[in-house]
């Protein structure tokens, strides 16, 4: 584990709206409770947060990639030369001395963090328009969704204390052939094929994932995220 991060509720750029994206590094241990790290806020709790949103990870891995493709763009070079960028809880470096990121981590994969704290792999990121206003970049949130570089989020089985440095160990793997990029992937390129879908929802989804899929699966279309991406 490289970082852990928290953030408090500030007003954002666009009039009437409010965010938690900005975090940053914290030294010691936080506990974790079934909601989310003590100590963290969010900006919109009905998109954010949750106990199936309870932890955000972005790998430290990306930002190579994002400094490259960035490079022209002064905030972007800012924001990048730390962790916190994305507005990540858990910046995390790799699983075991292996690369952590999207294509490596899957659905329901159960960790061990520290000594007793276990974590389960929930939903990949549907990233959103407030990366756009962080980046000063229009496009980034949907660089993240197009490119599978999103993250993902984590639900807590276990509370207990996380802090940088910390070892994160493998425990349980349910689904080896459901990873992270795989599920992001099939959102992103708006799979409609019904064998597809209805395999995807005989796995243990959060609500929000199961609608979608469902939604997709009865009208045999996508659905609109420009507004997400976007913004109002």
């Amino acid at each position: 584990m490289r970082s852990v991060l928290l953030g408090a509720v500030q007003t954002s750029r666009r009039p009437g709206h409010w965010t938690g994206i900005n975090k940053t590094p914290v030294d010691g241990a936080v506990p974790v409770s079934l909601t989310g790290l003590v100590g963290d806020a969010q900006g919109d709790t009905v998109i954010h947060g949750g106990v199936d949103k309870a932890v955000h990870v972005y790998p430290w891995s990306h930002y190579p990639h994002w400094r490259g493709a960035l490079e022209h763009n002064l905030r972007a070079t800012q924001l990048l030369s730390a962790p916190g960028a994305f507005g990540e809880n858990l910046s995390i470096e790799g699983l075991e001395g292996d690369v952590l990121d999207e294509r490596a981590v899957c659905l329901g994969d159960q960790w061990r963090v520290g000594a007793s704290t276990v974590l389960e792999v929930s939903q990949g990121r549907q990233p959103c328009w407030k990366l756009n206003d962080r980046f000063e970049q229009r496009d980034m949130a949907a660089r993240l969704q197009h490119s599978l570089r999103a993250g993902w989020y984590l639900r807590v089985l276990k509370s207990g204390p996380v802090q940088a440095g910390d070892a994160i160990v493998l425990l349980r793997r349910p689904h080896p052939e459901w990873s992270i990029a795989r599920l992001l992937e099939l959102i992103d390129r708006r799979t409609t094929a019904p064998t597809t879908l209805r395999e995807v929802l005989a796995l243990p989804l959060p609500d929000s994932w199961r609608r979608l899929f469902a939604r997709r699966l009865a009208s045999g279309e996508s659905e609109a995220w420009e507004r997400r991406i976007d913004g109002p």
